[in-house]
């Protein structure tokens, strides 16, 4: 788009490969997208094709299944989920993909505060990839506290990034104004939409991240577009969005009765809408 490049991310619910899907975004219009990756991911498959279509590759997410064991006292789930985090930063180096998307914690129920043990994991991580090109962009997930910690134990470093998802900003953490606290180190975008936190009392879960195309939920896009406006970001505008409802839910039900090119030309419509009011 003119002024704003748009970036969506590929999704295992979309019933294509990604191959196809990366086709269809640039088809679409949007100018880049990302991935998730797992050990034996085609990676350089996929590079080939966004290489052959035109296509930026603008960020992997990393696995975030290890995520508490990084913070935990089981050294050997702890080593397990580092060496996880490491080789998806070895494969981003390998195939100059710039930003690594990474959660800093996973879980709903009670959990022992930030520990010095994981500062220093993640440490590791941060040590790796100031070595490499590869930034790594924490994001604000469950566990607020978490990225806090990591925030302000690696700000200095030029490596380390903040990545901002908006839905989650909603469902996970009361919609605090997490641009106010990490603006300055924004280099990513997870944006969507949701409907805020189901139970009166507050209580969060996973089942709250709807993960809905803009507008279609309870954000404020005139808000957001101001906070990211005063952040002076002017990276991609990266979309993450769902065609799936989640378990429970059928609030994304009527994405899946459309056509999946329907669907996607939908998401660059409202990403354009958003594009706009950041101008």
């Amino acid at each position: 788009m003119w002024q704003k490049k748009l970036c969506l991310g590929v999704n295992s619910t979309f019933g294509l490969s990604v191959e196809e899907q990366i086709k269809l975004f640039k088809q679409v219009g949007f100018e880049g997208f990302f991935t998730h990756w797992e050990y034996g991911a085609p990676v350089e498959e996929w590079v080939k094709c966004a290489k052959e279509n035109g296509m930026i590759y603008q960020s992997v997410h990393a696995p975030f299944g290890g995520s508490a064991d990084m913070w935990g006292d089981d050294e050997a789930k702890a080593e397990k989920a580092l060496n996880e985090l490491l080789e998806c930063l070895s494969v981003c180096e390998k195939y100059d993909i710039p930003i690594m998307i990474v959660h800093t914690y996973i879980g709903f129920g009670e959990h022992e505060p930030p520990s010095e043990r994981g500062l220093e994991r993640f440490g590791k991580l941060v040590e790796a990839a100031e070595k490499t090109n590869v930034k790594i962009a924490f994001e604000n997930t469950e566990g607020e506290e978490f990225l806090a910690a990591l925030m302000n134990r690696f700000w200095s470093s030029d490596s380390v990034g903040f990545c901002w998802d908006s839905g989650h900003e909603m469902c996970y953490n009361y919609s605090e104004d997490l641009l106010s606290m990490y603006g300055d180190k924004l280099i990513a975008t997870h944006l969507n939409d949701n409907l805020g936190i189901k139970d009166f009392n507050g209580s969060i879960y996973y089942t709250d991240d709807l993960h809905l195309l803009p507008f279609d939920g309870i954000a404020d896009w005139d808000y957001n577009a101001k906070r990211l406006k005063k952040c002076n970001f002017d990276g991609f505008l990266t979309f993450e969005i769902c065609n799936k409802s989640k378990p429970g839910r059928y609030d994304n039900d009527i994405y899946s009765k459309m056509d999946i090119k329907e669907y996607i030309s939908e998401a660059y419509k409202r990403a354009c809408r958003i594009a706009v009011k950041c101008l």
